[in-house]
């Protein structure tokens, strides 16, 4: 049978309000009386409820997380990291998915606050500039992660799409690329927007004008990159270096420039952008732009403590990332420059 607060305040001869106080550290129980009844809790096995402490403390210390889907290997990092710093500080996650679909994420975060979360996380939101009223009617305070639409909320964190886009092309420009192509992301996503801002900085700095053939755009994942890095290898003067908006993009990218019977890093240098757990297993390894995926959960969860904790004031925290240079981008092929047909090479 489980012990009760009456119980420890029978056994240790105050009333039940002081058993409550002393077991939750109130300043108000001297230190001796406290010692004494949390030993006696201890001795006889008591365990709080959580559902009566968050009676008391109108807390319920969970979090509610929302990510587009549980299979991208993307978001798998970033709630480990939301986890870790959750289950240091006492805190429980509840997960759920959008799916990408906007009516859904509205959905889940409205169905949080029915569980009575303390706090709310968004990762990749399509929102975005609906959760500024909303945060106030839901009287819970919510945190963008990559945020996949401009907002004016308060509370986000984010990587520095623009700069990684500016590293990723400068990376290519430094190898001798003057024919670079980009496939972005046909949803119209804000990080494509910056990322493709990113390239066209870096194309603008070297003085060097974009073909518009080289600017195509796919569904985000390996058979949009095929599909469209395949139109790309099929132009009369095809370009020798891709960016790719992220690294599923590249991955199928990569498929087609082997179906192409051309070498990656050879004939055609390939860039992804995530750095995800496969790309330094590829054949060959992705030149890919790093997104610190765990230190973006770490920062949108602290983000939230402070904000539950009476300390924060507006915050757009923006983290940069790192270029991982590997075989997947070499020096242009000679070849490919002076307009060769390599398209029947085996």
């Amino acid at each position: 049978m489980a012990v009760s607060i009456k119980d420890i305040a029978r056994l240790a001869g105050v009333s039940h309000s002081t058993v409550s106080r002393a077991l939750n550290h109130s300043p108000l129980i001297p230190l001796q009386t406290a010692e004494r009844i949390q030993r006696i809790a201890a001795e006889q096995g008591y365990t709080a409820s959580a559902v009566a402490r968050s009676l008391v403390t109108r807390r319920t210390e969970a979090i509610g997380v929302v990510v587009t889907s549980i299979a991208d290997p993307f978001n798998g990092e970033v709630v480990a990291g939301i986890e870790e710093v959750a289950n240091r500080e006492g805190y429980s996650v509840v997960l759920a998915t959008s799916q990408a679909d906007p009516r859904r994420e509205m959905t889940v975060v409205r169905s949080f606050r029915e569980r009575r979360v303390d706090g709310i996380l968004v990762a990749s939101s399509r929102l975005g500039a609906q959760y500024q009223p909303l945060s106030s009617e839901l009287e819970a305070p919510i945190v963008l992660l990559n945020n996949q639409h401009p907002s004016e909320l308060a509370h986000s964190v984010s990587i520095d799409n623009a700069d990684g886009g500016l590293q990723a092309t400068a990376h290519l420009l430094a190898l001798g690329h003057r024919a670079i192509a980009y496939i972005g992301d046909e949803f119209g996503l804000h990080s494509d927007e910056a990322r493709f801002l990113g390239f066209k900085s870096a194309m603008q700095q070297a003085r060097i004008e974009i073909h518009p053939d080289f600017v195509v755009r796919g569904d985000g994942g390996q058979r949009g990159g095929k599909l469209r890095a395949a139109e790309l290898l099929n132009l009369p003067q095809p370009p020798t270096a891709i960016f790719c908006y992220n690294d599923m993009t590249a991955l199928g990218a990569i498929s087609a420039i082997h179906a192409h019977g051309w070498q990656v890093g050879r004939e055609v240098s390939v860039v992804g952008f995530d750095d995800l757990f496969f790309t330094a297993s590829l054949q060959p390894p992705l030149t890919t732009f790093r997104q610190p995926k765990r230190e973006l959960g770490n920062q949108a969860m602290e983000l939230l403590l402070s904000i539950l904790r009476g300390q924060g004031a507006e915050r757009k925290v923006v983290i940069r990332g790192e270029l991982v240079v590997r075989e997947s981008t070499g020096q242009p092929y000679q070849a490919i420059l002076s307009g060769k047909n390599l398209a029947a090479k085996s």
